[in-house]
């Protein structure tokens, strides 16, 4: 059991603010209020003798309504800190399976955890690739052991070759939250089409990709003043504009629910913007290095600025802080891409796009758009837990009893310097800033699983 005390409880379902005590028994939250006591008797019952308030599913309570005898009570004192649902982040690679050198389902939600991130949803472009039921039932036993939620995406393709839809019922019955070829743009619009007729039946959402290769003639950096200093062809904004105008039409006529990931470009925001006026389902993301970099990093952090979409002007910058501000961007995800050091110690035509984010992600939403008066910080709440779970179907958590006991707890403005990961990789722009936001602890399913002890993870 676990008894959170003075902390400030902010809750963007409800738009709850206040100062109380949280008590969390059995993975979930079965109390709030001022002044609890440390004993507690368990759930009161009626004259009827049945529940009053019943027990939420995997309480570990006695027939008596009482915790049982061998559950041990942690007071943590909250006191100046914020108490907010676990962050959602519906856009990770833990490269796992294949690639677990970079990262895998431990190291990534270890990471997680460090980020007060309590559940995320990978992509498919593992190897072998997530296109089969098998792998997927596979995955998702093996990710009962992390100490996060983790949930899986199924490709679109098989193979991730564009060419041959997955079963897509199929991956929906062994548990897809959706569907993406994330990384890979999907460039046969027939075959497009047929996929969001699919998925609008099934329900679930289609993540894109929004690059046409035709004018990307050199991956990971901005088509513009920075590429031509550089000497390097870069990618042309137009290549994320085609592509977000083509989907934004085919989701408006399919009636599919599509999500623009990465959202980078001024014009691609304001495509969003327009189709969803015109009433089409079109969600879209953003990253925290989108809305605070631009091109010019590029030339101070190297291949560690180095991503796909590339980071573009302040003009863009700038809008998808808009886009945020008034509800066409809908959630606030990382794209977290871990690369080893030998494959980012490369020329920038060489090595790999993409960049860790889980750890800083918080805090960067806090430095960029909190501090600045952008946003408030409920509504950064908001778009980095309560919008990214409900648009994915993964049970948003409320501070309310008998929801999942995912929290995350942390000092708004108390500083922290990002010198040490969690993740196996370590290729960010951000290693070395001093950032507010320090995250004290992180629950997940009601046991703490950063801070505290950690030796004992």
């Amino acid at each position: 059991m676990i008894l959170i005390r003075n902390g400030r409880t902010m809750d963007p379902a409800t738009g709850t603010d206040l100062v109380q005590d949280v008590r969390i028994c059995g993975g979930k939250i079965v109390e709030t209020g001022k002044n609890l006591p440390e004993a507690f008797h368990g759930i009161k019952t009626g004259t009827d003798g049945a529940d009053s308030e019943k027990a939420a599913d995997g309480e570990k309570l006695t027939d008596g309504g009482k915790p049982a005898d061998d559950e041990k009570l942690t007071v943590i004192d909250a006191a100046g800190c914020v108490v907010a649902p676990g962050l959602t982040d519906t856009h990770v690679h833990f490269r796992d399976p294949g690639f677990t050198w970079k990262e895998d389902l431990m190291t990534g939600s270890r990471s997680a955890a460090h980020g007060g991130v309590t559940t995320v949803l990978c992509m498919a472009n593992t190897s072998p690739v997530m296109d089969s039921p098998e792998l997927l039932r596979e995955m998702k036993e093996r990710a009962k052991s992390c100490p996060v939620r983790v949930e899986f995406a199924s490709s679109v393709t098989k193979g991730l070759k564009g060419r041959e839809l997955v079963d897509m019922r199929a991956m929906a019955g062994a548990g897809a939250k959706a569907f993406t070829d994330d990384g890979i743009p999907l460039m046969d619009e027939k075959l497009l089409m047929e996929a969001l007729y699919q998925a609008a039946e099934l329900d679930l959402p289609v993540s894109l990709h929004e690059e046409d290769p035709l004018f990307v003639p050199g991956p990971g950096v901005n088509q513009g003043e920075i590429s031509q200093i550089l000497n390097y062809p870069g990618a042309s904004a137009q290549a994320e504009e085609i592509m977000t105008a083509r989907d934004c039409i085919l989701a408006l006529h399919t009636g599919a629910r599509i999500c623009i990931q990465h959202i980078s470009s001024k014009r691609s925001v304001d495509l969003v913007r327009l189709a969803k006026s015109w009433g089409a389902k079109v969600s879209a993301e953003a990253t925290p290095h989108h809305f605070t970099l631009t091109e010019q990093d590029v030339l101070k952090y190297g291949t560690n600025a180095r991503m796909n979409p590339p980071l573009r002007t302040e003009e863009d910058r700038r809008a998808i802080i808009e886009g945020l501000k008034d509800g066409t961007i809908d959630m606030i995800v990382t794209d977290h891409a871990p690369h080893a050091p030998e494959e980012k110690n490369q020329p920038m035509e060489k090595a790999p796009s993409g960049i860790i984010g889980l750890e800083t992600s918080l805090a960067l939403g806090i430095r960029t758009l909190v501090q600045t008066g952008e946003l408030s910080l409920m509504e950064l709440l908001r778009l980095m837990s309560y919008a990214p779970a409900a648009y994915y179907a993964l049970d948003p958590v409320r501070i309310a009893p008998g929801s999942r006991a995912d929290l995350v707890i942390f000092k708004e403005n108390e500083t922290w310097t990002a010198e040490h990961f969690a993740s196996r990789s370590s290729n960010s722009p951000f290693l070395g800033w001093t950032l507010p936001g320090k995250i004290h602890y992180t629950i997940c399913g009601g046991r703490i699983v950063c801070g505290g002890n950690e030796d004992e993870l």
